[in-house]
């Protein structure tokens, strides 16, 4: 971590975490698979069955999201990080791919698997963070910059991608706004925790959209201080979305926080802490789908929520119905228009290009 002051926002809030949204979502897929005959009348092992004989009657891989439920993550092919999910999809030798995560992920599977088929089980499966930044929105912004980078975080829509110069991931942001000529003004989007993240790391002042994750802006500084005091041992793994970055930033300065225990870290950077470092107990700051994953990797440590009703329902919204129902019936299909495509690829193969 820098030692570097983390400057404030414009106005205190600007930073502070509004109160959180926690979206009631029904969908045409719930709907369709409460009327399925034939899904209802199956038991979970039939359905597992059931996948793993369409998956290779299909020529399916299915990745799924470190949020995903535990169900999802144990059937999937490949469980990971956006960064990881997106490598995963370019290399994949299958003709189909089940993307168990939300919207925007698929779409970038699609983007760069043109010669594929990719199904999304729910497209209501959405991203409150996606939601906050629109296309027009970012060419607006950027008529007021002229000769600015624009770096868009991948939690954002096909059309938000083609108007960015770079898209990045939590794993490798920091990488890539390095990249960028120090002349340059860099306008980040959407994320402002994760801006303000990467700005310390970097010793970079940018532009920031101020955008965030319902979920991750509602982990706060008392999260952690309450928890360390139970657990003053412990490593703190947080993820840069965190609604408690930038106290924490300044809390690592000033002696505070531990800086020899102190983590931020991506989905898949928390992953490979937990198979590496031999702390007996890891206090986790992200969605609580990620300890399913941290506790099968590392099934001899502790890993205890910063808060346990840190939960995605959009990542939620995928259940192993759903995924049965789309290897059966090919549906949802991820499609982005072609000339979105081609913009939106030239951020993406950065991303996907920067080592995190």
């Amino acid at each position: 971590m820098s030692d570097g002051a983390i400057r404030e926002p414009t106005s205190p809030d600007d930073i502070r975490p509004p109160k959180r949204v926690r979206p009631g979502i029904s969908s045409e897929a719930g709907r369709a698979v409460e009327e399925d005959t034939e899904i209802g009348g199956m038991s979970e092992a039939t359905m597992i069955a059931g996948i793993e004989t369409l998956r290779r009657e299909r020529d399916a891989v299915i990745l799924a999201h470190n949020y995903q439920l535990p169900l999802i993550q144990d059937l999937a092919d490949f469980v990971g990080d956006s960064l990881q999910l997106s490598r995963q999809a370019a290399a994949s030798d299958r003709s189909l791919i089940v993307f168990c995560g939300v919207h925007f992920m698929a779409e970038t599977a699609a983007i760069l698997c043109p010669d594929k088929k990719v199904l999304l089980p729910d497209p209501a499966a959405g991203c409150s963070l996606a939601a906050s930044v629109t296309a027009a929105q970012v060419r607006e912004w950027r008529l007021g910059h002229p000769g600015a980078v624009v770096v868009a975080y991948v939690n954002t829509d096909a059309d938000v991608k083609a108007e960015a110069d770079y898209c990045c991931t939590s794993a490798n942001a920091v990488n890539v706004v390095r990249s960028i000529p120090a002349d340059r003004e860099v306008l980040f989007l959407p994320d402002l925790f994760l801006g303000l993240y990467v700005e310390n790391i970097a010793g970079r002042r940018m532009h920031l959209w101020l955008g965030e994750c319902h979920v991750h802006a509602g982990i706060r500084w008392e999260d952690v201080t309450e928890l360390l005091a139970r657990y003053p041992q412990a490593d703190l793994l947080l993820h840069p979305e965190c609604g408690c970055i930038r106290q924490c930033l300044s809390a690592v300065s000033e002696g505070e926080l531990p800086a020899e225990r102190t983590f931020v870290l991506s989905t898949g950077g928390m992953t490979e802490h937990a198979r590496t470092c031999s702390t007996p107990v890891d206090l986790v700051g992200t969605e609580v789908g990620m300890l399913h994953r941290l506790r099968h990797e590392s099934p001899s440590k502790t890993f205890i929520a910063l808060r346990e009703d840190a939960i995605c329902e959009y990542m939620k919204t995928i259940t192993l119905p759903k995924v049965y129902r789309a290897l059966r019936d090919l549906v949802y299909e991820a499609r982005v228009p072609a000339d979105t495509a081609r913009r939106a690829r030239f951020a993406i193969d950065r991303m996907v290009a920067t080592s995190s």
